[in-house]
């Protein structure tokens, strides 16, 4: 929804290996459908109800964003914050 005397911005495209693309900001959230995983995307100068659903396979270009969201939120994160609190629950008992 414009204000009125706002003017409407068009997201900019980058340009990555001779290809135009969206420029992703930064992925939100991450989900499995049929197998495969999916990553909430925001993508920059877009607004929220423009997030997307990602496959990996459309995020080849910012693999570093992907694995320092895998880090930070994943599996392996998870993983390392159960470890750490069991290490805790021992100190403590």
């Amino acid at each position: 929804m414009l204000i009125e005397g706002q003017k409407k911005i068009s997201p900019k495209l980058v340009i990555i290996e001779g290809e135009e693309e969206f420029e992703m900001e930064k992925i939100l959230n991450k989900r499995i459908v049929r197998g495969k995983k999916k990553f909430l995307v925001r993508w920059r100068e877009y607004t929220v109800k423009d997030n997307t659903w990602e496959g990996r396979e459309n995020l080849e270009n910012v693999k570093e964003m992907v694995k320092e969201f895998e880090r930070e939120y994943g599996e392996e994160a998870k993983e390392l914050r159960q470890q750490e609190l069991k290490k805790e629950e021992k100190e403590f008992s």
